[in-house]
């Protein structure tokens, strides 16, 4: 026993100093696979053009089926390295759920984000003002901005070399049956893992662990290839970000400049937007909604998690009917439901942020009353992405026949960094099915769940309030926002079917988008 002793602290301290030893080595290579760390030491500036594809992988028909192509766009980058700054001039064509085209500025300084050169149209209907014509970053978005500049840079890994205090070792990581040797680099509060090309010692993957609304931890890679020589250095030229495995950024680089020209007024930032600009934020952060909304056929830049921030300065509850509830303003609802001993919850917008918003006023107007049931329309991020904060309130979650695996997989998911909502175990919260129709009853009042066949999402499901022939519509139609015209579109078709084959009989429809409207026109368009 003693020479076990001696022998186990002589294990430790090996591999304690093995470890630095080998995260210096494979930094090291990879700064030599690109030119060398005097090479690369001597950039100072880079100027970049490439063109970029992205997919929106929680919007599909089904889950877990083919991405919707959200936007097309082509940029350019002028970065000053040594002063931390980046000018993005991107022309960006967005494709889904509408089509519109943005050409606009980001100007990223260490303590300052502006966004410019948003046509007129646009800042009206984005409430970003005509006068002047942009605004600070978000301390959200440019938080994000700056973590994926530094992602991008070639100057990383001479950074890491710099910074042996911040670094660790990673296990060796198995992705499509290759293993990868990896290092850990802590910066800014954010964990970045570089990924190394087992052949050329290359920086293979760029790897950061966000959390995601929907799936909880997942992996965010941003994937190099395509090495080229540009003078003195190897630099990638194809570059694709990966969610989970899935491709979701494809970018080609059309044209590369070492040491290009950089004028200061490229980073200008009007005073009078820089005295009020916020600071980067700081601490656990929603990355993954920040950076894929951007892309989902709008532009949005605000300091929460919602869809923008007067949406969320106003969310409160409008009454439709006695114990019926519509969880207005913002640009996702819900439906909260009075029973005689428990309430029930349709739709769970955005994250778990506007969820506890909603719970807690629904226990201020229901005390005693416990949310009994969340029932998900279909199972898109925007209609979804707070159903943890539910089932960590003791809720049975309702879903439509075929999306209960989906849920189940994903409430037994680590979501560890969810900033909205501590870490717990919820994968033995209850999941209901609805293979046609399904009724919540109190003995007095029925609340049906009812299922639609629909071109929006697969294994749908609309509500409907019995007593008071109230419905809840989400995404088939906006009641009080869409404007109906002469013919109904294939989604409000379905929505028609989809009551007339139940049998009820609604007065009204809320909506998951939109406010409230009467049923009869639709109808009366359907009968036309």
């Amino acid at each position: 026993m003693k020479r076990v002793l001696p022998l186990l602290l002589l294990f430790v301290f090996s591999s304690c100093a093995i470890a630095p030893q080998r995260n210096q080595e494979l930094i090291n290579r990879a700064l030599d696979a690109m030119g060398g760390a005097d090479a690369l030491g001597k950039v100072n500036s880079i100027y970049l053009k490439a063109t970029m594809r992205q997919w929106e992988p929680e919007q599909s028909f089904s889950v877990g089926g083919e991405m919707k192509f959200a936007a097309d766009s082509t940029f350019e980058v002028l970065a000053d390295l040594g002063a931390n700054m980046a000018r993005v001039d991107w022309a960006r064509n967005l494709v889904y759920p509408t089509t519109r085209s943005f050409k606009f500025s980001e100007i990223v300084t260490p303590d300052a984000g502006y966004v410019a050169g948003i046509d007129s149209t646009t800042r009206i209907k984005q409430n970003l003002g005509a006068n002047p014509p942009g605004h600070a970053m978000s301390s959200l978005r440019l938080a994000a901005t700056q973590r994926e500049l530094k992602r991008v840079s070639p100057l990383l890994l001479l950074e890491m070399r710099d910074n042996p205090g911040r670094l660790s070792a990673s296990p060796d990581i198995v992705i499509g049956g290759v293993g990868y040797a990896a290092v850990n680099y802590e910066s800014g509060g954010q964990a970045i893992t570089v990924l190394f090309d087992p052949p050329t010692g290359l920086p293979a993957r760029i790897r950061t662990i966000d959390y995601d609304n929907i799936n909880g931890d997942s992996a965010y890679d941003l994937v190099l290839s395509d090495w080229r020589a540009h003078g003195a250095l190897r630099l990638p030229m194809a570059r694709q970000y990966q969610f989970n495995g899935r491709t979701i950024g494809d970018i080609k680089v059309d044209d590369i400049r070492i040491n290009a020209r950089v004028g200061a007024d490229r980073f200008a930032i009007p005073a009078a937007v820089r005295a009020g600009a916020p600071k980067p934020a700081t601490g656990n952060m929603h990355y993954q909604w920040v950076l894929r909304r951007q892309i989902i056929g709008t532009y949005i830049d605000s300091e929460t998690t919602a869809f923008d921030a007067q949406a969320i300065a106003s969310l409160r509850f409008t009454e439709l009917a006695p114990g019926v509830q519509h969880q207005a303003a913002g640009s996702a609802h819900s439906l909260i439901v009075e029973m005689r001993d428990y309430l029930v919850v349709f739709d769970a917008p955005t994250t778990d942020w506007q969820s506890n918003w909603t719970i807690k006023a629904a226990k201020d107007r229901y005390p005693e009353k416990p949310i009994k049931y969340l029932v998900l329309t279909h199972h898109h991020m925007d209609h979804a992405g707070g159903f943890r904060s539910y089932a960590a309130e003791g809720a049975t979650l309702v879903v439509g026949q075929g999306n209960g695996e989906h849920f189940r997989n994903l409430l037994a998911a680590p979501a560890t960094l969810n900033p909205d909502l501590a870490a717990r175990d919820l994968s033995r919260t209850p999941v209901v099915e609805v293979a046609d129709k399904h009724v919540l009853s109190d003995g007095k009042r029925e609340v049906m769940v009812i299922l639609s066949e629909n071109p929006h999402a697969k294994n749908m499901v609309i509500g409907y309030v019995s007593d008071v022939r109230i419905g809840f519509v989400t995404d088939l139609w906006a009641p009080g926002r869409d404007v109906l015209k002469d013919k109904l579109n294939p989604a409000q078709a379905a929505l028609v079917n989809t009551v007339k084959k139940a049998g009820v009989t609604p007065l009204k429809f809320a909506g998951g988008h939109g406010g409230t409207a009467d049923y009869a026109p639709l109808a009366a368009l359907a009968a036309k």
